[in-house]
């Protein structure tokens, strides 16, 4: 029996819905016509890999010359069927207006094995936030540290400061648990991928500990709950 794993994520149409998930396929490697041979000589041990790569060519080229001759097709896989697109303009067919569109429905037999599907759920979609390298604009150091009223940059992933959550923002957290979150006009470039911000000035010298707060998604919609990345640097 198949079984289709999925990741649960954001649905992005019920934006005020914290907790409104939805299932998304988890994609496994892509299939060609290579890899479909592939299998059927798993499990057909007595024919030649030529002549499965020539029976499932001619087949493709039957249904492609069958369909673009009116011929609909069942294959029980799939139903398909030619049709026209675009409005014909004095009874001339224009290619640059018109189209063939080729219409597909899911088969009797596929329809079937759908029933017999499993579902496995796997959690959470990882989308991590993540860095990569960091580095002080003055000393160059890539160690951690930061120089007061100087310029530090990051790279990474998912790093945008983005969304209108109170908590999103940048923030160093002392080791009393006192946090001093960065002011908007501090921050000087704002990318998934890379972050620049000016370390303020009136900051006290000693270890803390960075948090970068985002609502940033590969969706434009953006995380409903904001999440958060902690790392350890020091003010110097």
């Amino acid at each position: 029996m198949a079984t289709l794993e999925g990741w649960l994520v954001d649905n992005t149409v019920t934006v005020d819905d914290k907790s409104d998930k939805i299932l998304e396929v988890h994609s496994k490697e892509g299939y060609t016509n290579k890899e479909i041979v592939d299998l059927m000589m798993k499990e057909i041990t007595g024919l030649k890999r030529e002549t499965l790569n020539h029976a499932v060519d001619l087949y493709n080229r039957i249904i492609t010359e069958s369909l673009l001759n009116g011929h609909p097709v069942n294959t029980g896989l799939f139903y398909a069927s030619p049709s026209f697109k675009g409005i014909i303009e004095n009874s001339v067919w224009n290619p640059e207006k018109n189209s063939i569109v080729i219409n597909f429905q899911t088969g009797k037999n596929l329809r079937e094995e759908i029933t017999k599907t499993s579902v496995e759920i796997l959690g959470e979609k990882a989308d991590m936030m993540q860095v990569s390298d960091m580095w002080d604009l003055k000393s160059g150091l890539r160690d951690g540290t930061m120089s007061r009223g100087y310029g530090f940059g990051m790279k990474g992933r998912n790093l945008k400061v983005f969304g209108d959550d109170e908590a999103v923002g940048i923030y160093w957290v002392s080791e009393l648990g006192l946090e001093e979150k960065l002011l908007d006009y501090q921050l000087t470039l704002n990318e998934p991928s890379e972050l620049h911000f000016n370390v303020p000035q009136d900051l006290a010298e000693g270890n803390y500990t960075l948090r970068i707060t985002t609502q940033y998604s590969t969706t434009p919609q953006g995380l409903k709950t904001p999440r958060s990345l902690e790392i350890p640097v020091k003010l110097v």
